[in-house]
């Protein structure tokens, strides 16, 4: 019996990849809930420092550009060798940048702590790297099995948003970098070693899917088995059109997920509503994306396209939106991070699917990186920005929340002309 693939007598014992899922949901868990606790400290960091929350929403700005260069980066390492070893840099980095949060005194100090160290070590643990990884040991369940590890974004934000804000009211909002960077290490490091360290299942003799050794285990492979062994290349990806409209729908998109969770709670404060609901409304944001991610992923496995399942996904987070611009009472506030938590969790489990539907998942470490770069460093970076803008210059967010409804209608629609591959 070979211990490394779990094989006895030509048969196998266990199928790896739901280890890789195991240790992909409890990964991403503590690194999204490490970035979107973020509101939390917007006012806490104003009230210290006297910036503007532009200045402070700028933070998150250079937190997400970094994460999507970095995640070209990740991406590409993610085709080539064992993903433990790019979770464990990015934990390591990370925690540092959030250790030396706590003891920033000027913007461009934030900037660089936050924004860069952290963003770049994020990259390293985010989806593209796990996801990805659990792509490649799925066909046939594979929407279920990104769709599962998925949930994690949605586990972490619940637990850690209002954690965060518990330590933040208690001890101040240094001893919560503190520990959240401990957090950061500790799991993202052990958990790395321990549960990411094989590739993809045919360098163990493995088929995806636990299935055996015969090629018709590759029938529904949307790319012949020599091609799934070719050295894996980007450029007809880039210069495909499914490819660029995803990137065009999902930077959209993520430009109004980012808007809202650096700007909700402050938003909710500013509706007089308390800190303790304003702040569980990011967690019941990341709750209600759990049984999302579920719900799309198991549906990405039995439609046709999944595009249309996309499709339905933004249509709520646009339904979520109008209820946020409804919003004067704790009871919407909550009804409105129901809704749109739901949609929200169509997208973590939908692109990585979409391109290796389209693209195959041989290179989908680096197609994933590279449509995240687009994703998060223009969408991503820009939602935070522009919405604090707004604010600024008119001292509301329902222009923002207006903006972010419209655009999440037009992609909508937009997803639905992606061809089939």
């Amino acid at each position: 019996m070979n211990e490394a693939t779990g094989v006895r007598d030509g048969r196998t014992r266990y199928f790896w990849g739901w280890y890789v899922v195991t240790g992909a949901f409890l990964i991403v868990a503590v690194n999204y809930g490490a970035r979107y606790s973020f509101g939390v400290f917007v006012q806490p960091m104003v009230a210290e420092y006297g910036w503007s929350r532009s200045v402070i929403s700028a933070g998150m700005s250079i937190q997400v550009l970094a994460y999507g260069f970095g995640g070209i980066f990740a991406g590409r390492l993610a085709d080539r060798i064992a993903p433990r070893w790019i979770i464990t840099a990015g934990a390591g980095l990370m925690a540092a940048g959030l250790l030396l949060t706590a003891l920033i005194r000027e913007p461009w100090q934030f900037y660089v702590t936050y924004g860069v160290f952290s963003g770049f070590g994020a990259a390293c643990m985010g989806v593209v790297v796990c996801n990805s990884s659990v792509g490649k040991w799925f066909i046939r369940k594979r929407g279920l099995a990104i769709g599962i590890s998925s949930v994690g974004i949605g586990v972490g934000t619940m637990a850690t948003v209002p954690l965060a804000g518990f330590i933040v009211k208690i001890y101040g909002w240094q001893m919560a970098f503190v520990c959240i960077a401990a957090c950061v290490l500790i799991i993202g490091v052990g958990l790395s070693q321990w549960l990411m360290g094989k590739t993809k299942p045919e360098d163990y003799g493995l088929r995806p899917d636990g299935g055996g050794a015969g090629r018709e285990a590759y029938a529904s492979d949307p790319l012949p088995i020599d091609v799934a062994y070719a050295p894996p290349s980007l450029r007809p990806i880039l210069g495909s059109s499914p490819f660029w409209i995803m990137a065009i729908c999902y930077s959209l998109a993520v430009m109004s997920e980012m808007s809202v969770m650096v700007h909700l709670i402050a938003y909710a404060l500013d509706q007089r509503i308390d800190k303790v609901a304003a702040a569980s409304s990011l967690g019941i944001i990341g709750m209600a994306s759990i049984p999302g991610r579920f719900f799309f992923g198991w549906l990405s496995d039995r439609i046709g396209d999944a595009k249309y399942a996309s499709a339905l996904g933004f249509l709520l987070m646009a339904a979520g939106i109008f209820l946020l611009l409804k919003t004067t009472s704790v009871a919407t506030l909550f009804a409105y991070a129901l809704l749109f938590g739901f949609g929200y969790g169509s997208m973590s489990a939908l692109m990585p699917f979409l391109l290796a539907d389209r693209f195959g998942r041989h290179i989908l470490g680096a197609s994933y990186g590279v449509l995240v770069f687009f994703v998060t460093a223009i969408g991503g970076g820009a939602g935070p920005v522009i919405t604090g803008y707004i604010y600024d210059l008119t001292g509301s967010y329902t222009d923002a929340w207006l903006l972010n409804l419209a655009v999440l209608v037009i992609v909508s629609f937009l997803i639905l002309t992606l061809k089939k591959r």
